[in-house]
């Protein structure tokens, strides 16, 4: 059994911008030989299958969208309001899409797990774990909304990015941060005069 966390790692990450560019048919061994420029065969030396490929590549492409802890303590100063959620949502959805080649190659996997039981499994897994994690976050950082409210954000915000990385002519770069503010607005009432919890 191979054991280099980093190369296996440089060719996971390698799996995914050839998922990106190719979409999954493309994904092969070679394909990510040469993506990773290393020597044929190193792939199949890491990966019993595409299947492994596959759910390595869902479980990465999580890890690598993780905001860094610092940035998570950062986003709990200031006040607890609307705007705040407005500036979180513009925040994610700008992180988010800054990792183009990753978020294409999980639209990708999506597709592919239709066909493929393990790979749903790993995704249902992995999303619902970050939904819930959204969700307890919010809750416990005291911003205003409900579980609902994060799972609402959470679908309008994924659809916001799948558009912005697919068809970036339909809304206008120019339009993406109003469109976030709209929808937070539009799902969050306005904050409550006095709020005791909007100030911590």
């Amino acid at each position: 059994m191979v054991r280099n966390p980093q190369r296996r790692a440089a060719l996971v990450d390698a799996a995914i911008e050839v998922l990106a560019r190719e979409g999954a048919r493309g994904l092969t061994f070679r394909a990510v030989d040469a993506e990773a420029a290393v020597p044929a065969g190193t792939a199949s030396n890491y990966f019993a299958d595409r299947d492994t490929l596959f759910t390595q590549a869902g479980g990465r492409i999580y890890e690598r969208l993780q905001p860094e802890p610092a940035h998570i303590a950062e986003s709990l100063k200031g006040p607890r309001d609307r705007a705040r959620v407005t500036e979180l949502m513009r925040e994610l959805v700008d992180r988010v899409s800054a990792y183009r080649s990753g978020y294409l190659a999980l639209l990708e996997l999506r597709l592919e797990a239709t066909r493929r039981p393990e790979l749903r499994a790993v995704l249902t897994r992995r999303i619902r774990a970050d939904v819930d994690a959204n969700i307890a976050y919010h809750l416990d950082s005291g911003l205003p909304g409900d579980a609902t409210t994060v799972v609402l954000l959470y679908l309008a915000m994924n659809w916001l990015i799948v558009e912005r990385l697919t068809l970036p002519d339909i809304f206008p770069e120019e339009r993406i941060h109003d469109l976030v503010t709209e929808v937070v607005e539009r799902v969050l009432p306005p904050d409550p005069p006095g709020r005791p919890d909007a100030r911590r």
